[in-house]
């Protein structure tokens, strides 16, 4: 059994990947035994499948079709043979070793069942992907009205929380997650009902069931954050179905 599988899922966005992979390989530990899925939902041909030529520890594989975030997730879950398992998105950049800040965390923490790291962009600037529980008013406010109601938007995103300290989170964005391999294989995975968006609003949901969700301060990654719904009418369009999916199965919280 490996200590961490992880799995990234490409979607014409190569040199992203690539990028990735190698920050992950050259920043973990030896002493950490990894293994790294990489699911290709590209529509365009690309070289990707030579990284499992560059590097033992990764396993290439092409569905052949778009599964979507969710689904590229769950296409490894019967192969996981690990402790732990890490989602990472193609535009993540590690510098120095998450995995194993990451693995001594949840050790010494029995009682979490997903952790998140520190996220900042290229200039150290911490990101606002940790949230309390959504609500229809704050998944409105950011997807429609972001320049208004800084107050609200400040408290949604727990900017009032102490980063050098860790602590529970509703719901952290899935760029980064790390959990308990058996966990995630008992729930399921994603749910299959998410295409793209709000899957890991679900996933975090169905963690703090059971579990909890932490913010680790004890290790950070460089997220390259496109907002993609911000900017594409056809994304803003799943992306509000996605949301209107999540409130139905969860319930209609207004405020």
């Amino acid at each position: 059994m490996k200590d961490i599988s992880i799995t990234i899922v490409a979607y014409n966005d190569e040199e992203d990947v690539k990028n990735a992979v190698r920050s992950i390989m050259e920043c973990t530990a030896l002493a950490v035994s990894k293994e790294l899925f990489l699911v290709d939902n590209s529509s365009k041909k690309n070289g990707l499948f030579r990284l499992e030529q560059k590097y033992p520890e990764v396993t290439y594989l092409r569905p052949g079709k778009n599964l979507g975030f969710g689904g590229g997730h769950n296409y490894v879950l019967s192969r996981l043979d690990s402790r732990f398992h890490a989602i990472v998105n193609p535009d993540i950049i590690l510098t120095e070793d998450s995995f194993t800040a990451l693995l001594k965390f949840m050790e010494e923490q029995e009682s979490v069942g997903m952790a998140v790291p520190r996220m900042t962009d290229a200039e150290g600037n911490l990101q606002p992907v940790y949230r309390r529980e959504l609500t229809v008013a704050d998944m409105g406010i950011r997807m429609f009205l972001s320049s208004h109601f800084k107050k609200r938007q400040s408290y949604h995103t727990m900017q009032d929380m102490d980063y050098e300290k860790p602590f529970p989170v509703p719901f952290a964005q899935g760029s980064f997650l790390f959990l308990r391999t058996e966990l995630f294989r008992q729930l399921g995975g994603f749910d299959r009902r998410y295409f793209m968006y709000m899957e890991d609003a679900d996933l975090c949901r169905q963690v703090s069931q059971c579990s909890s969700v932490w913010y680790c301060p004890h290790t950070t990654v460089i997220h390259k954050w496109e907002k993609g719904s911000h900017k594409d009418l056809s994304l803003l369009k799943i992306h509000v179905t996605s949301m209107v999916r999540y409130f139905r199965k969860w319930g209609w919280k207004l405020c």
